[in-house]
């Protein structure tokens, strides 16, 4: 058991991009797809999905499409918006598109979008 633990307290140390990257390793060792039971549980909760498919969506993903030409100042943006490292913020900018926020209400989606289009990006919300 004091194996499971040491494993439980690594995992719980990794940074997001390091989850993500454990979560795709995962998948092709496994040969499964992490976002197979999302898709289910979507196919299940269809028949009210349209009915709130007319509603105004109040849970948005703000997506980095380009960093633009001014790269360093989008890291730092991104940097401020995330609180991730260096590394991880470079990373993030560097293999656009990806998901620099996700979930969250429309006016802060907003306001990232903003800060990182005056930055210099191009920026989606989803």
């Amino acid at each position: 058991m004091a194996d499971l633990q040491k494993i439980a307290d690594d995992l719980s140390s990794l940074t997001v991009l390091e989850a993500a990257e454990l979560a795709k390793i995962l998948e092709e060792k496994w040969g499964v797809s992490a976002a197979a039971p999302v898709a289910v549980a979507a196919v299940a909760g269809g028949a009210g999905g349209e009915a709130a498919a007319a509603e105004e969506k109040d849970e948005f993903d703000v997506i980095l499409t380009a960093a633009g030409d001014k790269k360093i100042n989008v890291i730092k943006e991104v940097r401020a918006i995330t609180s991730l490292g260096l590394k991880e913020a470079k990373d993030l900018v560097e293999g656009a598109p990806k998901p620099v926020k996700e979930g969250v209400a429309k006016d802060e989606a907003e306001k990232i979008k903003k800060q990182l289009e005056d930055a210099g990006a191009t920026v989606e919300l989803k």
